[in-house]
């Protein structure tokens, strides 16, 4: 290396900037920087050329940068459990400035998580019928939430790829329905633990919804961003085809069509499916074939993810987009632009259902961190009765967050979301799934296990019994309250590991890593001990007074 002083100040250089979203396991665990690491750090690497006499060597100098707003001198993201606000963008959690994540008043204190709007035209005839003849069907005393709070059985690693829907059978209490970012569809006996299939030749990407055959309780309709709509026999695995947009296969992005929403509407024997262009399309369930042309209900060459049909007047469509709106249809007058109420919304959003019941409430989940409920579709619709401040926005490959309605819950109150902040127990970063009371923006109840360090962002509560189905990453869990849990407790809690060699019926599938779900797997090395492994499920409730 002799080189004299005046030689190394012609040395060349190259500045990189990293992004700290790549920077390694150990580099982030040097949160938080201290003044001196604030400022421009360098991480320099000396190579030398072949060996080659009098060449050089190359200083490459790299520079950390935020990964949210890519200007150096500070960092932003998660260090374990514990957000760190790039100083540059509001809090992360309710968008406004003045405050970070972590002193963040609707994180600290849950109870103002709530931001209610007045209900204007009180005196508005329909509302005094909406008192009058639907309102007592709502009991006006609420039962005690019963919430399962304890992991009861799982399978990990379920799936090749993340979970990305859960559907319970309509008849059979102890059948789940799953789909998968790879297009799987798999059907799993929970009380027998280890009866599963996983059917793999039924679509060639990821499903997006699921919705069993109002006639046939052993058929099941799904959407998948291949665009077809399949009709599944959950008996033998056999699929039949019901709708293909791309019948030519892949000639491009911008004509490739994807199938997002789903649901069926069985007083006009509808199944409705809605694609990634705006429009919504048409299945007669008991011929199986498509009636009508394509109706646009949404923006031109917007994602069109959810539908839902009302329970009581099945003449009423919800439909949600990334438009930025939900919107409220009349299916007996299905025309472009002719919503009859359209309910706007600041970001994407990601669901929107009626309540189970009465079907008078909406319930709606956006990327904006906000869950937003509707009291009434009779009344003033241009703003919601509540906004609840909940943390479902994220950056990473997952399946959006969606808060669900409990259709066991006759209050038509009680709300079911997985939660992507995560929280410190005990030295645990843990990612709880919260239950939440939509009247009032109370947090009931946050229930997490230690085993289970991913993100839950697909969660499912069972229309009969009192059983949450949730999936993290390629795994299932069955969760039941802890009172029930402790009468089986003498038989073994069941956890079944796959390794490839589940019962999958169909095309053969590969095992291989994926890119985008690497993030969020779990249990590595732990998961294989986790029988003999006592464990204990963390949950906090909150009652009123």
């Amino acid at each position: 290396m002799g080189l004299t002083r005046n030689r190394r100040k012609k040395e060349p250089e190259i500045v990189i900037a990293r992004d700290t979203e790549s920077s390694s396991s150990e580099e982030e665990d040097d949160y938080p920087l201290s003044e001196s690491e604030k400022e421009d750090e360098e991480v320099k690497i000396e190579l030398e050329k072949s060996k080659a006499k009098g060449k050089a060597p190359i200083t490459v100098k790299l520079k950390k940068v935020c990964k949210v707003c890519k200007q150096p001198g500070h960092e932003a993201g998660f260090k374990g459990a514990t957000y760190i606000d790039c100083p540059m963008k509001p809090c992360f959690l309710c968008k406004m400035p003045g405050h970070t994540t972590m002193s963040c008043p609707h994180r600290v204190v849950t109870d103002q998580g709530i931001l209610p709007t007045s209900h204007r035209n009180t005196k508005n005839p329909i509302d005094f019928v909406f008192m009058r003849q639907l309102q007592p069907r709502i009991p006006p005393i609420k039962p005690p939430y019963v919430i399962p709070d304890q992991v009861h059985c799982a399978v990990i690693r379920y799936h090749s790829r993340r979970v990305t829907c859960l559907e319970f059978h309509p008849t059979r209490n102890n059948i789940l329905l799953s789909g998968d970012k790879k297009g799987q569809i798999g059907v799993w006996d929970f009380a027998k633990v280890y009866e599963k299939s996983v059917y793999g030749d039924i679509h060639s990407v990821q499903v997006n919804n699921m919705r069993f055959s109002p006639t046939n309780d052993d058929m099941v309709y799904s959407a998948s961003s291949d665009g077809k709509v399949g009709y599944t026999d959950l008996e033998t695995g056999t699929s039949s085809t019901l709708l293909n947009l791309n019948p030519n296969g892949w000639q491009g992005p911008t004509t490739w069509n994807m199938l997002y929403g789903l649901d069926i509407n069985s007083d006009k024997g509808l199944v409705l499916a809605a694609d990634n262009f705006g429009l919504l399309h048409m299945i007669d369930h008991r011929s199986n074939n498509v009636t009508g042309e394509p109706i646009l209900i949404h923006k031109k060459g917007s994602k069109v993810v959810g539908l839902d049909c009302n329970p009581v007047h099945p003449e009423l469509l919800l439909s949600c987009g990334n438009d930025h709106f939900a919107r409220i249809w009349d299916m007996r007058k299905l025309q472009p632009g002719e919503s009859l109420n359209d309910l706007a919304h600041k970001r994407v959003v990601n669901s929107a259902y009626f309540s189970p019941s009465s079907g008078t409430k909406i319930l709606t989940t956006s990327q904006d961190n906000r869950i937003r409920v509707w009291d009434s579709i009779f009344g003033d619709l241009d703003s919601p009765s509540r906004e609840i401040v909940h943390s479902h926005d994220f950056n990473r490959h997952l399946t959006p967050f969606k808060a669900e309605w409990d259709p066991k819950d006759a209050s038509e109150s009680l709300i079911v979301v997985g939660r992507y902040i995560s929280e410190n127990y005990n030295g645990a970063a843990l990612h709880p799934i919260d239950f939440i009371d939509s009247s009032n923006g109370q947090l009931v109840a946050e229930v997490m296990d230690p085993n289970i360090t991913t993100i839950t962002p697909v969660n499912k509560l069972h229309p009969r019994d009192d059983v949450l189905a949730s999936g993290s990453s390629r795994s299932l869990f069955i969760w039941r309250p802890q009172e029930k849990a402790e009468m089986v407790e003498e038989k073994e809690k069941k956890i079944v590991i796959c390794y490839g060699d589940s019962n999958k019926k169909g095309k053969k599938q590969k095992r291989g890593s994926d890119d985008e779900d690497e993030d969020d797997d779990m249990f590595s090395s732990k998961g294989k001990n986790i029988k003999a492994k006592a464990k204990t499920t963390k949950s906090t409730r909150k009652t009123k007074a």
